[in-house]
């Protein structure tokens, strides 16, 4: 038995209305904000320092929020440590394929698809608390059991906490592009972050990505192409149509009506190299 919960066989009772009104609660030094909700740093100082993809978010927490992550965090909630490995099956109460999504927003993307998909269940982690209420908030709503919330580092999650070929996907919708030159080696998805995740994802699983900053749609072509644990499902190579499954986002709404050009990548993890025979 692990130390993550299984999933309840009813959902919690439903989540107090969205109220829009923020939370304002005087915390003593050294209280934690949500006292069972998800923790600050999960990993604490176990693991080196190195340049991260993300930058943590200050925005305010409505009650509708803070209730779900008081309530539900500690029913489909995961923190970060990178002090275990996941049984993905014990997490969702099932053997069903899992797809991990890296950063969610406010998660509604997130919950269409995992409405849309109920046989699939969908690992979704970021590091904004907002979005990871919303997100509880959305999967309580809609009756989604198939939606487990994880708050941290991603490449401690891909790299410490889940076996090797566990996957069957993984998306990457909208990530910060860094669009400084000197920022550059911030963007996430770099030739490294691409042999972790390989080692992860199950010989034909997908990854898709998706931006509208142009230069680091190319950018992702470019190393996704170039490294051999993948291919490009578009024949001929290039940039694939939106999927149907991809919900169009308020925000991808936003850049599309300022000009934005917006570039869908999908590709497959490759079958493993036989190894030579020894001796």
């Amino acid at each position: 038995m692990s130390d993550f919960h299984r999933a309840p066989e009813a959902a919690p009772q439903p989540a107090a209305p969205h109220t829009g009104v923020s939370v304002r609660h005087t915390r003593t030094k050294g209280e934690p904000r949500f006292p069972d909700g998800p923790k600050a740093d999960p990993a604490g100082s176990h693991f080196e320092r190195r340049i991260r993809s993300f930058q943590p978010r200050r925005s305010r927490v409505t009650a509708g929020q803070a209730d779900a992550l008081q309530r539900l965090w500690p029913v489909w909630g995961l923190d970060i440590d990178g002090q275990r490995v996941i049984d993905l099956g014990e997490l969702f109460g099932n053997s069903r394929p899992v797809v991990l999504e890296i950063g969610f927003g406010m998660g509604e993307a997130t919950a269409q698809m995992a409405a849309a998909d109920q046989d699939t269940n969908i690992l979704a982690v970021d590091v904004h608390t907002p979005g990871q209420g919303n997100l509880l908030g959305l999967a309580e709503r809609d009756g989604l059991a198939n939606v487990r919330v994880a708050n941290g580092d991603a490449i401690i999650l891909l790299r410490e906490m889940l076996a090797p070929d566990s996957l069957a996907g993984l998306r990457v919708y909208f990530p910060d592009p860094w669009p400084k030159k000197r920022h550059h080696k911030r963007r996430l998805i770099q030739p490294e972050f691409l042999t972790l995740a390989a080692t992860r994802l199950a010989p034909g699983a997908f990854v898709h990505c998706a931006t509208d900053w142009e230069p680091y749609a190319e950018q992702m072509l470019e190393v996704l192409t170039a490294h051999p644990d993948f291919e490009n499902s578009v024949p001929g190579g290039g940039f694939a149509p939106r999927p149907a499954h991809r919900p169009l986002t308020r925000f991808e709404g936003q850049g599309l009506d300022k000009g934005h050009v917006v570039n869908d990548l999908l590709f497959h993890r490759v079958q493993h190299k036989e190894q030579p025979p020894t001796g």
